[in-house]
């Protein structure tokens, strides 16, 4: 698994997400995700979003995934300070 594959999981499995993904070791990742439909959700149902969309990749090909969940607002909020 790769940084790539990941990315494009994530957003074809949560239309019109927009996903950065990184990860040099193959197995552990970070990814930072900004979709307006996580508006009104709690940090936990957000990661469940993003699971989902990953099926059985976590916790098989993806040992550790460390998750950033943002709606536009709150990404632009982040500026400049964090990069997508």
């Amino acid at each position: 698994m790769n940084p790539n594959q990941i990315k494009a999981m994530i957003e074809d499995g949560i239309v019109g997400a927009v996903a950065h993904v990184d990860g040099d070791d193959g197995v552990h990742f970070a990814a930072r995700i900004v979709f307006d439909g996580f508006q009104g959700l709690s940090a936990v149902k957000r990661h469940q979003l993003v699971y989902k969309a990953l099926g059985e990749h976590m916790g098989q090909a993806i040992h550790a995934l460390s998750i950033q969940t943002y709606t536009s607002e709150e990404w632009q909020r982040q500026q400049p300070f964090a990069t997508l």
